[in-house]
């Protein structure tokens, strides 16, 4: 190693190892398996993974111990001692020796002669120590930097897997309704059109509904035995993602090329309730920020070998047969299983807006517009009440969005002329209102005007916003059978069925209660819960139901901020401690962004 070459070049090797590794964010949030330690794990936002801050604030104490225990602090020390080597040997002259205090060094011409020698033997003495030094610190720095790397490897990180497009198998979670298959569609081409861009082999790329016939295929985990036996040979991910997830592929795989695919990995854009909610049937209620669940719009990646793992499991315990209602959520739980399975791993290049230039995907969240909205006329809302919340929810119903409906009745057990409310000749029941349901689709089959082509039916506690209705409707063709709204799920581990929720609103199309009335499929009993005979009569027929999560079933405390914070809203329910009318004008109203919003959604149709 020569001192003008080699040294520096050495130097610089070792300089940029040591700054890829100490900025690679540790995909770990904590100790896997405990719920815990999930309280060290990110939330999504872009600050420095815990792992690389503790690489960092060691490296600027410098010493050995940063240097044994920090992912970023040996190599920092190193650097800087062989910057210091480095300095020295790329200075072109070396500084005179300092003469003692009090004393003036003399000046070169009236030094002896072998004083001169030795004065000019000096820097050549000076800089084949230094070069020595360097040599010294650049070998010990490169057998640490190897040492770092096993031990890198050994934690599950890798630096840089083999993985390309051949090993991700691409789900984007479709539905079989005609607008949602069609997004689905050129959400697949766009896929495979940045593959052929790459020149690399094209991937799979699969649409949920076109899986399974089973009802319950949307809730992914029956589907898990499925992509084990077709994809574990030749895949390292399954890559889920929604039909409006934005996906830059060169971003994707450089950043999935992180992590280790040999390991098991549940990876995705992590949210967390504030505060307990009935959604989740007030789990983690002491600390409800502690457990992560990935946001389904940003996408969200299992590991083979954790597909595998959820397999066997499946395959020695069935699933519960009980409520879907928060799918991301029950998912997490069930990965993480009490503490036998991995936590999500936050990934902060998932995304659901592009703020970030390091992005792998975004989300669009404007409400979708497919043509001219819905004229208000075209809309019949059926709003459920009974007498004694005439004098306290009708009124907020009136303040907040019923002067935007142009066909509006109110459904009760008591007439009041003052409302007006009509009186279906049912009694109220605290149980559920299946009998009142039916009473309201006959009557708009058989009584209402026949150009009506959409029925709304809502709880006079539901808050809903009707112009951004018209919009969404407007994807929507009413001469086929559409049942639309929030979907949950009972029993889909064992057979059962989907349904509607009715809380948030529950949308028909004219042709879906004409199937249905012709079906003969009726309430069981008045009290019955309405909109799960409705989901288990739509099964039978074989209409499914159509998911928007624009639909809400509970308030907007009830949800993270960060995932309504990518939602154009259409609904919320309950005025359970909250200002209903304040949540009204807050999230729902009319307001000029919105036609804003429809501008930009002009020039976004053709993206795909």
């Amino acid at each position: 190693m020569t001192a003008g070459s080699g040294g520096p070049q050495a130097w610089k090797r070792v300089a940029v190892l040591v700054k890829v590794q100490s900025s690679r964010p540790s995909p770990g949030g904590g100790t896997p398996g405990t719920a815990a330690s999930q309280a060290g794990a990110g939330t999504g936002t872009r600050t420095l993974p815990k792992s690389a801050a503790r690489g960092r604030g060691r490296s600027r104490r410098g010493g050995a111990r940063g240097g044994r225990r920090g992912a970023g602090g040996e190599g920092s020390a190193a650097a800087a001692r062989a910057t210091a080597a480095a300095a020295q040997l790329g200075s072109p002259r070396v500084s005179r020796p300092r003469a003692p205090l009090g004393r003036a060094a003399p000046a070169a011409g009236m030094l002896p002669p072998a004083r001169r020698g030795r004065r000019l033997a000096l820097p050549a003495l000076l800089s084949l120590l230094t070069c020595s030094l360097a040599f010294a610190l650049v070998s010990e720095d490169l057998k640490n930097e190897v040492k770092q790397s096993k031990n890198l490897e050994k934690s599950g990180v890798s630096r840089k897997s083999d993985i390309d497009l051949k090993g991700i198998v691409f789900v984007i979670q479709s539905q079989s309704n005609s607008f949602h298959a069609k997004r689905a569609e050129q959400l697949k081409k766009s896929i495979l059109k940045q593959a052929a861009h790459l020149t690399q082999d094209l991937p799979r790329v699969l649409l949920l509904h076109q899986l399974s016939k089973h009802e319950g295929a949307w809730t992914i985990l029956p589907l898990l035995p499925h992509f084990s036996v077709t994809y574990s040979r030749n895949s390292s991910w399954i890559f889920f993602c929604e039909e409006e997830t934005r996906i830059q592929i060169p971003e994707l795989l450089e950043t999935l090329r992180r992590y280790d695919p040999s390991k098991e990995w549940f990876l995705g854009k992590a949210l967390h309730d504030e505060e307990s909610t009935i959604i989740h049937h007030y789990a983690f209620s002491e600390n409800p920020t502690i457990f992560k669940y990935p946001d389904f719009a940003a996408g969200w990646a299992l590991s083979i070998p954790l597909v595998n793992k959820l397999t066997k499991r499946l395959k020695s315990e069935s699933l519960k047969s009980d409520f879907t209602i928060d799918l991301k959520h029950e998912i997490a739980l069930y990965i993480w299983d009490k503490g036998n399975g991995p936590p999500l791993t936050p990934v902060p290049e998932f995304c659901t807006e592009a703020v970030d230039s390091y992005c792998a995907t975004t989300f669009h969240s404007f409400l979708p517009l497919c043509g001219n909205p819905v004229k208000k006329e075209d809309i019949f809302f059926a709003v459920k009440t009974c007498k004694k919340f005439h004098s306290d929810r009708i009124p907020i119903v009136k303040q907040t969005w019923a002067g935007q409906a142009s066909v509006i009745e109110y459904y009760s057990d008591h007439t009041e002329s003052s409302i007006p409310t009509v009186d279906l000749g049912i009694p109220n029941t605290d149980r559920g209102h299946c009998g009142k349901t039916f009473a309201i689709l006959e009557k708009f089959l058989n009584h209402s005007h026949d150009k009506i082509a959409w029925l709304v039916i809502v709880d006079d506690d539901t808050l809903i916003s009707i112009s951004r209705l018209r919009h969404l409707l407007s994807c929507y063709d009413s001469s086929e059978p559409v049942f639309l709204g929030e979907r949950y799920g009972y029993g889909l581990g064992t057979g059962g069925y989907s349904y509607i929720t009715g809380g948030g609103g529950m949308v028909f199309s004219r042709e879906a209660i004409r199937r249905l009335l012709a079906s003969k499929c009726r309430c069981y009993s008045h009290d019955a819960p309405d909109d799960m005979v409705l989901g288990m009569c739509f099964s039978g027929l074989g209409i499914p139901v159509t998911h928007s999560p624009l639909f809400h079933q509970a308030r907007p405390v009830d949800y993270p901020r960060d995932y309504l914070s990518h939602q154009v809203p259409i609904s919320f329910h309950k005025h359970w401690n909250i200002d209903p009318v304040k949540v009204y004008f807050t999230w729902l109203a009319p307001r000029e962004e919105d036609k804003a919003r429809q501008e930009t959604q002009k020039g976004l149709k053709e993206e795909l």
